[in-house]
């Protein structure tokens, strides 16, 4: 087993770090493959490639081989060209691709490009705003809902029933931009 630091109040001794120094070269193997495992499922093939490339330098056989597998698969998904996309409304629609995978960081860049070309299109605030609720930031979901809701006033009922918002709903700004009704004249 390896050697842990004793534990300080403030910290318990699950949290603290063991350091590749205290590890063999099997456990660091191991905790390289899990690593690029994390990032992998998470579909950061860049960052899981240059960890398989590490673990499959590894002393274990059969951990050297799933790392160089999953390396060949990471490497074959960065391959993959991009649909070639010219319009704004392209950009959008492969966004809103990309948000039902619940790629939202990658489906911004192409809603924020969509965006550049269609700045009063309200469905492009409206998906915006949900990229910007998966990533966690509701103070800017609720400015796009904001101005979806501003270029078309059905958005709030939609944004009310959307499956997408029901979690967002629950927050501050977002449940006010959903439930508040605008008045004539404000």
């Amino acid at each position: 087993m390896p050697y842990m630091k004793k534990s300080s109040p403030a910290v318990p001794a699950t949290f603290q770090a063991v350091t590749s120094t205290t590890l063999s070269p099997s456990q660091l193997q191991l905790q390289q493959l899990d690593a690029a495992m994390q990032h992998f499922h998470a579909r950061d093939f860049q960052k899981a490639i240059d960890l398989f490339r590490q673990a499959a330098d590894g002393p274990a056989r059969e951990v050297a081989h799933v790392a160089r597998q999953h390396l060949r698969m990471c490497e074959q998904r960065l391959a993959q060209t991009a649909p070639a996309l010219e319009s704004p409304e392209d950009h959008y629609h492969y966004a809103i691709t990309l948000l039902n995978q619940r790629r939202a960081a990658d489906a911004e860049t192409h809603l924020r490009q969509a965006l550049q070309g269609l700045s009063q299109a309200e469905h492009v605030h409206y998906a915006l705003a949900l990229s910007r609720g998966l990533q966690g930031d509701m103070t800017q979901c609720a400015h796009h809902l904001a101005e979806a809701i501003r270029l078309e006033p059905k958005n709030r009922a939609l944004a009310r029933s959307d499956a997408d918002f029901v979690e967002f709903a629950r927050n501050g700004p977002v449940r006010d931009v959903i439930f508040s009704e605008k008045r004539e004249g404000e």
